[in-house]
């Protein structure tokens, strides 16, 4: 990757978890189970996160990890009139402050983090199930189409730290547009 572009982020919250807890139906209430916001992770190249309900799964080799803006969230809320939402909730792995990521989609780029960086493969959007409905707010799935964050695939073995950080992108990317909806969501929507 010649990437030329570097933005300072922050690592807010790494999510591991070892199941799934969204499965079902809604109104049966999520499944109980046990996840981390770490201060650290291990990620290993083509597997995703150690300890990740996604790490080493076959069907997820392309998608092990995702990535979320925090502003998507705060501007969902401000759009919804609701108090801030968990970030927690949306089940992304990493959730960044101050990262436009619809751009990075279809490329790669590096995270540095704590002294050390892991390089991605940015797949396709992360797209939002209904249970959004449920776990954020009514109408968090429709405010989410769009902004849902991006599936990537770690292309190298590393650890990320909560914290500061660095994103390296090989095209230039707007922090300051990261809460937005993407072009994709405006012309799907009626």
């Amino acid at each position: 990757m010649t990437a030329t572009h570097r933005y300072n982020v922050e690592i807010l919250h790494l999510l591991v978890s070892p199941a799934h807890a969204y499965f079902g139906r809604a109104r049966e209430g999520a499944a109980d189970v046990p996840s981390t916001d770490a201060e650290s992770v291990e990620l290993v190249a083509g597997k995703g996160i150690v300890g990740d309900r996604f790490f080493g799964k076959a069907a997820h080799m392309d998608a092990a990890v995702t990535l979320m803006s925090i502003e998507a969230l705060e501007a969902m809320a401000s759009e919804l009139g609701t108090a801030p939402f968990d970030p927690l909730l949306t089940r992304r792995n990493i959730v960044l402050r101050g990262a436009q990521l619809a751009p990075l989609i279809g490329g790669e780029f590096v995270l540095e983090s704590g002294g050390q960086f892991v390089r991605f493969k940015a797949g396709r959007p992360a797209n939002p199930c209904a249970w959004m409905d449920q776990m954020l707010a009514p109408g968090a799935h429709r405010a989410m189409r769009g902004r849902g964050g991006v599936r990537c695939q770690p292309l190298s073995d590393g650890f990320l730290h909560r914290g500061p950080a660095v994103l390296v992108s090989p095209v230039p990317l707007e922090p300051d547009r990261a809460g937005e909806t993407t072009m994709l969501r405006a012309s799907r929507l009626p």
